[in-house]
């Protein structure tokens, strides 16, 4: 039997705009994610999604840890993701994830949308997948709820509880299934504003934060640098929103010797 190896994060782990990029269909097997896998004998199992925030990531690797048995799983890895992005279940439609899930983010408000294609503008790929995704969007209502989230409901401090939680309820599953691995992350907003940690807000941030076992992740520097912000400050290539093969590879060979700590080298 071949085991499974999980992986779950945003784009910056399913690969875009790496060079077997494929306008975002298939996963790439130059992220760092399958790069680390290649130190397995394991079968990569992809659970990122482009646009996903903490609470959609959880749930995604969830859902694949939960399709198998836990022998069949070799260890899972996950690169967090930023604050401000919302996984919401729908009223149901065949054209949303698994005909019910939203991943929302600031850029699918109207406002947002111009900010998305200034982003966008050096990637035709990239700018046909956005159009696929607003028309969507629009037909399933998405849209004008994304619009009341961010107009009247969206704040730091909720994104803050929300990402920690699935943070802390996607450590505690695997744990309990006795299943190896190690989070990561691609931007240190997760934790910090500025040099200002979020867990300083208050007690109960606080208490929210001491639950989270730091002894199973990878960070790429001081005050829990995320891989994004790494490859921005070594110069890195970059695409239009992202570090490209050799950042991907750099970064793996980085995250080597914390990865075969949790989870092994099995080959």
């Amino acid at each position: 039997m071949t085991k499974k190896f999980i992986a779950g994060g945003c784009s910056f782990t399913f690969g875009h705009e790496l060079s077997d990029d494929d306008k975002g269909k298939t996963p790439s097997k130059k992220s760092w994610a399958h790069l680390l896998r290649e130190h397995t004998t394991w079968e990569y199992v992809c659970a990122a999604r482009a646009g996903s925030g903490n609470s959609g990531i959880a749930r995604r690797v969830f859902n694949a840890v939960s399709s198998f048995e836990t022998d069949q799983i070799g260890g899972v890895v996950v690169m967090w993701s930023f604050l401000s992005r919302y996984d919401w279940a729908m009223p149901r439609h065949r054209e949303l994830e698994g005909t019910r899930w939203a991943s929302i983010s600031p850029w699918d408000t109207e406002t947002g949308n111009e900010e998305a294609f200034r982003h966008l503008a050096g990637s035709e790929g990239q700018q046909e997948q956005w159009k696929a995704r607003r028309e969507t969007f629009k037909e399933t209502g998405v849209k004008d709820f994304a619009e009341a989230i961010y107009r009247y409901g969206a704040n730091q401090y909720h994104e803050t509880y929300l990402s920690w939680k699935s943070i802390i309820w996607l450590q505690n599953i695997l744990e309990k299934k006795n299943i190896p691995y190690m989070f990561t992350l691609a931007d240190n907003t997760l934790f910090y504003q500025e040099f200002t940690h979020h867990k300083d807000q208050d007690a109960f941030m606080q208490a929210l934060y001491s639950e989270i076992d730091f002894t199973k992740w990878y960070s790429f520097g001081e005050r829990d640098m995320g891989f994004n912000q790494w490859a921005i400050m070594n110069d890195y290539e970059r695409g239009t929103t992202h570090p490209l093969d050799k950042a991907h590879k750099d970064a793996t060979m980085l995250m080597l010797p914390t990865f075969r700590k949790l989870i092994g080298d099995k080959k």
